[in-house]
């Protein structure tokens, strides 16, 4: 079996034997039909970077591919609910985002909020556990990669970095991966841009990643770079190529600071 699928997630290569885990969580721009596009009379609103991360499912595929490694997809919209929030974060279930009101999160009760969490987040993050578990059994040391891309340009700033390595206090992917990426001088790398990994911490990461002791990193690649299918393959041969590059990992102890 190559892959598998829910109606909240699906799964690339399963029973891969490779210790490399990719999440990608704002894979998709699916809103349920009982939602009604969440109020949005605009429904072209859904294809903009607001309601999911533009390429990214299209690069991680590929490189699932290339890599045989395992990767799982979250099958709703950010806008619907945020699958690397805290589900207590105002954030998880955005009233305005990039300008953009919404109208169905405005004034939403907690039933509702529950439901959501309920429905998408928890059995989405679940399969994560799981995931990790199966890796856990045959592989000393997984290694999370949490996949993501961001808009080329954010409150009037147009953002040069083509790729940036999010991280937090460990540093065994990020600080390999961050000087293999650097030695194509082509390439604008940015070490915690156009986010920092640290502030706020995102869900995936902290959880799956930094509270098991998991070597973790996300990743951000720009949109404008992996819009079209020669963008999401080239990216997919550069991450392939760098992640293949990696080796050993140094040794970390949880509390350390990078």
């Amino acid at each position: 079996m190559t892959d598998s699928t829910s109606p909240v997630f699906d799964i690339q290569h399963p029973d891969s034997d490779s210790a490399l885990l990719l999440t990608v969580d704002h894979a998709s721009r699916h809103i349920p039909e009982d939602y009604n596009n969440l109020g949005l009379a605009d429904h072209s609103v859904l294809a903009r970077h607001i309601a999911w991360d533009i390429g990214i499912e299209d690069v991680t595929r590929r490189l699932s591919d290339k890599l045989k490694a395992t990767a799982i997809y979250a099958r709703f919209s950010r806008l619907l609910l945020d699958a690397n929030r805290y589900p207590h974060d105002p954030a998880s279930t955005p009233v305005i985002s990039d300008g953009v009101e919404i109208p169905a999160n405005q004034d939403m009760t907690e039933a509702e909020k529950s439901r959501r969490v309920e429905t998408y987040f928890t059995p989405y993050q679940g399969a994560i556990t799981d995931l990790i578990g199966k890796k856990r059994e045959t592989h000393e040391v997984p290694l999370l990669i949490s996949m993501h891309s961001f808009t080329p340009v954010m409150n009037d700033f147009e953002r040069p970095w083509h790729i940036g390595v999010l991280w937090d206090r460990d540093p065994r992917i990020a600080l390999p991966l961050l000087k293999i990426l650097r030695e194509n001088s082509s390439l604008v790398v940015g070490d915690n841009e156009p986010y920092s990994a640290r502030e706020p911490l995102g869900y995936t990461m902290n959880e799956h990643g930094m509270k098991r002791g998991i070597p973790n990193v996300a990743i951000e690649i720009r949109q404008d770079l992996i819009d079209t299918h020669q963008g999401a393959e080239k990216w997919a041969s550069i991450m392939a190529d760098a992640l293949t590059r990696l080796g050993p990992l140094e040794p970390y102890e949880p509390g350390e600071t990078g």
